[in-house]
């Protein structure tokens, strides 16, 4: 392949916002990060490229103009994608807070699966009420990770269109928008957090026709019954999901090492360093506390007897494809 061209994409038309204004996105890329094209040496994109140039000047630009098309007057889709992103990680951010606390933060401090469901049982209720539940929890996290497949898929289109490239010859020689170290986070993490939605909350309902009974013991059980399958389901759930909000949140407050403001040199590369060991640090505190109370403690409160502990039983084994297969 032929060098590659890396354009300084400012993601809008004339008519849409400046690349100052867009903010920071903790799913996917920065706008300007690495978008590369083919080169126009290559004399079959270069015909195609001058042959769509003249038509592209007499076509009216879809993807500009698709967020006047629905009311959404003076900016581009860019914007309003860019803040369901962010605001929708406000609201699940609520309410990680509280199950964190629930599910790890609590059982570190009474060190008993029992003498912790009480506190879990009192707050159950603001959110996974019927109305509470959606708005705090599944219309944030659909909202979120819809709105960076959306924001990717834009980009893509958008540079298709910008450079030219019509025929799908020319698509495929067109490089995908370049993913940040935060966007392959939330995309690692959509699996596990969907399986653990499932397992804890789906299931039950589909099963039993409701919850209820579904608490820390629940998951202790899983830990006794598959050790291997749920360490390393929770260790990489955990381990990810603290990095990612962590490094996303830094994104939003403007302190990711790449939203350093002075001038080249090395007082600005020691404050860039500084803040990445910083983010670090505390994505690590996070993880840490949060694996100490979840699986020191929940992941070591041994298996349930009697018809309860049947219960559970039989919920993990219908756990589709691996469930006989991974709890026996």
């Amino acid at each position: 392949m032929a060098d590659t061209y890396i354009p300084d994409w400012d993601g809008h038309d004339d008519d849409s916002m400046e690349m100052h204004e867009l903010e920071p996105s903790p799913v996917d890329e920065e706008a300007d990060m690495g978008l590369s094209i083919p080169s126009s040496t290559d004399p079959s994109l270069q015909a195609s490229m001058s042959a769509s140039s003249t038509s592209q000047s007499k076509k009216p630009n879809f993807l500009a103009h698709s967020s006047a098309a629905l009311g959404l007057h003076g900016h581009s889709a860019v914007y309003y994608l860019t803040r369901i992103q962010k605001y929708s990680s406000y609201t699940f951010t609520a309410f990680l807070a509280m199950h964190v606390t629930n599910t790890s933060l609590i059982p570190l401090l009474t060190r008993s699966v029992p003498a912790s469901e009480q506190y879990l049982l009192l707050t159950r209720p603001y959110y996974q009420s019927s109305l509470a539940e959606p708005l705090v929890v599944f219309i944030p996290l659909a909202a979120h990770i819809l709105s960076g497949v959306a924001l990717r898929i834009y980009r893509r289109v958008h540079l298709a269109r910008r450079y030219g490239a019509d025929s799908s010859a020319d698509r495929r020689r067109l490089a995908w928008p370049r993913l940040s170290g935060t966007s392959v986070l939330g995309y690692v993490l959509t699996p596990f957090v969907l399986g653990h939605v499932f397992v804890n909350r789906l299931l039950p309902l589909w099963v039993d026709g409701s919850s209820s009974g579904i608490g820390l013991s629940y998951v202790g059980h899983g830990f006794a019954k598959g050790p291997a399958t749920s360490f390393i389901g929770y260790t990489v759930l955990i381990a990810v999901a603290g990095t990612h909000i962590i490094w996303g949140w830094a994104k939003w407050l403007g302190y990711a090492p790449e939203q350093t403001a002075g001038p080249p040199g090395a007082r600005r590369a020691t404050r860039r360093k500084r803040r990445w060991y910083t983010i670090n640090a505390v994505s690590a505190v996070l993880a840490g506390l949060w694996l100490a109370g979840g699986m020191g403690v929940v992941g070591r409160g041994g298996e349930v007897r009697g018809w309860v502990g049947k219960g559970y039983d039989d919920l993990y084994r219908r756990i589709p494809v691996l469930g006989r297969w991974l709890y026996r």
